[in-house]
């Protein structure tokens, strides 16, 4: 859990508003009262503070029962893209990365199979071309897998030319760009240039073993919705497979998945410390004041790059920044935001319900966090709007 110092003495102390506050964290209990799921923890900041952290429901800790606590920890799935993305910006300010740059000039081994037309920028993007590119968990542990997978890798399609989300391929690549920008282990590298200097302790991609026992096990719930409930809510009637499967997904149980680190979605971390890293991206500071992140690299990491690609589920622009999902127009309850925040709002969602996210315009952020996977993904979408729209209403009138 955060120290007591990044505890507001209040909420109104940061312009929060209690009674929406309140109205916030029941809507969240209900989903847990309901059954819907387990378990979930929910955090809102302001002004580099918390303004408040509750969790609710029950959770397994390597299959042991226990309450859910502010002290229990997450996967929170592709929220961990924003906090790599993070990463390659720091890169990007000190000079050491060009967006650019052609992939292969960096990792030779990745530049086959005409996979050698793939700039940085694009691997942020999603429309790099390999979105399915496969990659066992059985060798998540091995760089030398790794870059042997790198290699094997083939387009789907022309680099640039369309949108299309890589839920983890992309960001091993990036995650190999970090290493072999920085010298050092791209888990390192988040913890010595990113957790450390924010005062975040229980922020990390990848969780050693010693922490397991804080860390809520998996569970799906529910039954998923039909056909005909997708086509009169304006959904596909059947949604395609991705790698993001329910056997993939319990996978995060499993001690050497957890360990491994996935930079496309193996962070673990509180909600509390999810808020507060969006803190530190809307004003770019470290614990002591120093600048992390400037105006200028956070206003390049902000800017939409994707021009009117769109998605391929649901058809609307995808307004996409360097890993990061800017919220936009009136479409961006499509794009994991909720209706009443700004539309400079950015963030990444996560598998499962997963919400992180900033906006500049009222200086909040926020983070929801729940180990329960709810498989009727309509409910989860709504769940997700609701949750995130009550949140950016909270500013104090």
């Amino acid at each position: 859990m955060p120290t007591p110092d990044f505890f507001a003495e209040s909420p109104e102390s940061v312009g929060i508003d209690p009674a929406k506050l309140e109205a916030l964290f029941e809507r969240a209990a209900r989903e847990v009262e309901d059954g819907n799921i387990g378990s979930c923890q929910i955090a809102i900041a302001r002004d580099g503070k918390l303004a408040a952290l509750r969790s609710y429901g029950s959770v397994t800790h390597e299959g042991r029962p226990a309450p859910a606590t502010n002290e229990t920890l997450y996967v929170v799935f592709s929220c961990t893209k924003a906090i790599l993305s993070a990463a390659g910006w720091l890169l990007l300010q000190e000079g050491k990365l060009g967006l650019d740059e052609r992939v292969a000039e960096i990792v030779p081994e990745f530049g086959t199979n005409g996979k050698d037309r793939v700039t940085v920028e694009q691997l942020f993007l999603h429309t790099a071309g390999f979105p399915n590119a496969p990659y066992p968990p059985s060798e998540w542990s091995s760089r030398e897998k790794r870059l042997a997978r790198f290699s094997r890798w083939r387009l789907e399609f022309e680099p640039g030319s369309r949108f299309w989300y890589h839920p983890t391929s992309g960001m091993w690549v990036i995650a190999e760009l970090v290493e072999r920008r920085s010298g050092m282990d791209y888990r390192d590298f988040v913890r010595a240039r990113i957790a450390e200097p924010l005062g975040l302790p229980d922020l990390r991609v990848g969780l050693p073993r010693e922490h397991h026992g804080r860390l809520a096990d998996i569970e799906h719930r529910r039954a998923a919705s039909t056909p005909e409930e997708r086509r009169a809510a304006g959904w596909p009637e059947v949604i395609p497979e991705t790698e993001v499967t329910e056997d993939a997904v319990q996978g995060f149980n499993r001690d050497f998945v957890r360990e491994a680190g996935v930079p496309g979605g193996g962070a673990c971390t509180s909600a509390g410390d999810l808020a507060l890293f969006y803190q530190a991206l809307l004003s770019g500071e470290a614990l002591d004041g120093s600048a992390l992140w400037t105006p200028e690299t956070l206003a390049l990491a902000r800017t939409v790059r994707t021009g009117d690609l769109t998605d391929p589920l649901f058809g609307v622009p995808v307004q996409r920044g360097l890993g990061i999902v800017v919220a936009g127009d009136d479409k961006r309850i499509w794009r994991g935001f909720g209706r009443t925040g700004s539309e400079h709002m950015f963030g990444h969602d996560g598998a499962g319900g997963q919400i992180a996210w900033g906006d500049p315009v009222s200086g909040i952020s926020f983070a929801f966090c729940t180990n329960g996977f709810d498989r009727h993904e309509l409910r989860q979408a709504r769940r997700g709007v609701a949750l995130s729209s009550r949140a950016a209403a909270c500013l104090l009138d």
